[in-house]
């Protein structure tokens, strides 16, 4: 009998582990240093649409719109609307310098890296996604595609939180 008990603990582990990504409003495992995913029931202030692309044209080839820094005021919950229309696959990752710096070290080790991290999305061309935040640190932070060759290409910016 107490095998069978053990078997069918160690049968529901997975089911009963954390999900990753989500926030956990009680123990904070969702926080990170740039802010946490958006707590259910706290509405967005406001929505801030983020285009990325390319512009070969140019000296920096891979495009953020808007490329300007964006501003948040501490505690702030918004929706970011993430669309690619590129022709690339990009990504928008937010984090702090030092922790974007070390994740593209990876990403040029591993470009086809999946991620499963509530601060970023990946999307093909045409593809669009929203990640609801809560700025809740003040700071300055980075957004950025990690993609091999894309940072480098102009695709970051800074967040700024008041």
């Amino acid at each position: 009998m107490r095998t069978a008990l053990l078997i069918l603990g160690l049968a529901m582990a997975p089911a009963l582990a954390p999900v990753p990504g989500l926030a956990d409003a009680g123990h904070g495992s969702g926080q990170m240093a740039v802010g946490m995913p958006a707590m259910h029931g706290h509405e967005p202030t406001r929505t801030i649409d983020v285009i990325m692309r390319e512009d070969y044209d140019k000296d920096a080839p891979f495009v953020f719109e808007p490329s300007a820094d964006m501003v948040f005021a501490a505690g702030e919950t918004v929706r970011l609307h993430i669309v690619n229309m590129g022709e690339e696959t990009h990504e928008f990752v937010m984090d702090t310098m030092a922790e974007n710096a070390e994740h593209k070290v990876l990403m040029a080790k591993f470009p086809e890296m999946e991620h499963d991290d509530p601060n970023s999305v990946r999307l093909d061309p045409g593809e669009e996604a929203d990640i609801l935040w809560t700025f809740n640190k003040a700071g300055k932070f980075e957004f950025a595609c990690l993609l091999p060759g894309h940072y480098e290409g102009g695709m970051h910016g800074a967040l700024i939180v008041n």
